[in-house]
Parts: structure tokens; sequence; C-alpha cells
């Protein structure tokens, strides 16, 4: 209701404007963390609202899944978009196992998503539940969080060239079919603080690590121009997503 609001609120604000007959400043956008942005109208030349399927395009590589174009919360390529902790889907502002939602607020024992019991409470789940799955919980359709294997595909049945795009190091990573996306460095969060953002990039995968690394989960990481490969992280740092979903 408050969006509808603000949105009439804007269109009667922009319509005097251009009767020169200015009769309201700013518009409120209330944010779903509670917080409020205040625009000025005056600057304000034009508003598109986007949906996530026109924002995001999924791309045909030649591979087992179709892969986005952006990461979540990006709406460019070269944008890093938001920073989720393995399992969680929402932003925060400190990254650690104080405050990751799967775990007793320390690395000692895990709520959810455990296979041994010296690390919590064991459900033997090594795959995100789609309600913990970020990808399909904010863009939803087929979209979700890769696999392990289905990022092992893409380093290993794909070219990788590294490159700038919009000023932001990266790859351009192109497919069998000649198609392509771009892959930005993001670095991670731990922390309050950002990581390696400018030589590293990082990407969950929706698998976890079974066994004695029960804290970790899988990541694809690359860096710089030198190699590309397969990792861990642990599940309290806050990492960057690249979507996929079905044909």
């Amino acid at each position: 209701m408050k969006r509808i609001f603000t949105i009439i609120c804007l269109i009667a604000c922009i319509f005097a404007k251009a009767q020169n007959n200015v009769v309201c400043e700013y518009m409120y956008i209330y944010n779903k963390d509670k917080s409020v942005e205040r625009i000025n109208i005056l600057n304000v030349d034009s508003i598109t609202f986007i949906s996530p399927e026109i924002a995001h395009e999924a791309v045909d590589l030649g591979l087992s899944v179709k892969w986005a174009t952006c990461n979540v919360d990006a709406f460019s390529p070269w944008e890093s978009g938001g920073y989720y902790a393995w399992g969680e889907t929402e932003e925060k502002a400190q990254y650690d196992w104080s405050t990751y939602k799967h775990c007793d607020g320390t690395q000692f024992y895990m709520t959810k998503y455990c296979t041994n019991s010296s690390y919590g409470s064991v459900d033997n789940k090594t795959v995100l539940d789609i309600e913990d799955d970020v990808a399909h919980v904010k863009w939803g359709g087929t979209w979700r969080v890769p696999t392990t294997s289905e990022i092992y595909e893409l380093i290993n049945n794909c070219s990788w060239n590294w490159t700038v795009n919009n000023g932001v190091n990266g790859y351009t990573v192109t497919g069998s079919t000649g198609n392509s996306i771009f892959l930005p460095v993001t670095g991670y969060r731990y922390g309050t603080a950002y990581h390696n953002n400018e030589t590293l990039g990082y990407f969950w995968s929706n698998g976890l690590i079974s066994g004695l690394e029960a804290r970790s989960a899988y990541h694809s990481v690359y860096l710089s121009q030198a190699y590309t490969y397969q990792a861990t992280l642990a599940r309290s740092c806050g990492l960057t997503i690249r979507p996929v979903c079905e044909y």
C-alpha cells in the first residue's frame, strides 16, 4: 500500500513539475528492512520498474542449465549484487557465526544442514531446501542457486577470458553455443568488512561439504588471470549468488 501511495504521489509531483507548479519535493521509498530512502523529485527524470524475469536473462551456454546474466540483487552483469551467508535469504550488517541462521551462535553446533554429530544436530541435508535458496526466494520460477556439479560443468566446459567490464575485473565465460556471461570480481564479506573484492570472485553453490567439514560449503572462485577452481568457504561468510534455471 505504501508503495502504491508513493507512486501515485510521485506521478502527481512529476505532473506538477511539468506544469511548472511543483507541489512537493521528495519521494519516500520504504524498504523491506524497514529503512526509508528519500529522493528529491526535482532530480528524477523518469522511473522504470523492472521485474526479475525482464531484468535477468537466462543464457544458453550449451550446458545442463541456463545461467543468469546478473547476480541476485544486481541489474547489470558487472554489479556485485547482494551478499548472503550460505542458506540465508536476507543480507545483514555482520557476517559471522554469531549472526548465522543455521547454528546456535557458534561454529561448533549447526542447527540445520549437518551430517556429523560432532558439529551439531544431524539431519543429513547436504543441498539447500527451496525455502533457503535465495535465488529461488528472490526471483521465483525455476531460478535457484547452482549445484556443485553445475559449477564444475561451467568451469570445465566453457572458455574463460579475463576482461574488464565497465571498469570491473572479471571473466567472460563463453559456452559452446557462442553465448557468454560475465562474472565480476566480488570478494566476500566476513564480519562487517569486504575482503578480496578487487582480486577474487566468489559465488555460492547449493552444496554442503559433508563429514568433518560440515561448517563449510562449496563455492566457485577465480583469481585474477591465473586460474579458476572450485573450493570451500565457511558457511557464515557472505558471498554473491549467480542463479541458474532449467530449460
